[in-house]
């Protein structure tokens, strides 16, 4: 796992304000700044006491091709949120298994979480077949419980329950 660096922002930026990637993603930047200030909150869960994220980049290139990391971390209660995207030259080659199963085997052993969240927009298939690769359940639809671009979504939740705790 690496954390995200200074010199990350910009292909946040370029991802996070991409058509095809913020299309099911619930967030978006329209400036640089505004994913500088972001993403210096995320890279330190000391500092935002509710998540952290890593970037995911070619072993052999170190390029950089996305991020995975957790929201809403709940110490009290031993869970978060993950959540994942790719710029969408790397989609469908194996990237969020691969990192989903360390940043997974991470959060279970050394954070000791017994519970792994993830909310998805109920028309992002392949979200949902990537947690359902990483062993995720589908627990139910919330339907039309969030408005976006001025319309009602129906969002899946899905989890994964850390059995070896």
């Amino acid at each position: 796992m690496n954390k995200i660096e200074a010199h990350d922002h910009k292909n946040i930026f370029i991802g996070l304000s991409h058509p095809e990637v913020i299309k099911y993603y619930g967030v978006q930047y329209s400036s640089y700044e505004s994913t500088q200030e972001q993403m210096n909150w995320y890279s330190n869960l000391e500092k935002s006491n509710s998540g952290m994220w890593w970037a995911i980049r070619l072993k052999a290139s170190g390029d950089f091709c996305g991020a995975i990391g957790i929201n809403d971390y709940q110490k009290e209660h031993n869970k978060a949120e993950i959540g994942f995207w790719l710029l969408p030259e790397f989609w469908r080659k194996g990237f969020i298994n691969e990192s989903g199963t360390t940043v997974i085997n991470y959060l279970f052993k050394e954070l000791k979480l017994h519970r792994l969240e993830a909310y998805v927009e109920a028309e992002n298939e392949n979200s949902s077949n990537a947690l359902k690769n990483l062993g995720f359940k589908h627990e139910g639809r919330m339907n039309e419980s969030e408005i976006k671009n001025g319309e009602y979504i129906s969002v899946d939740i899905f989890a994964l329950l850390n059995t070896k705790d």
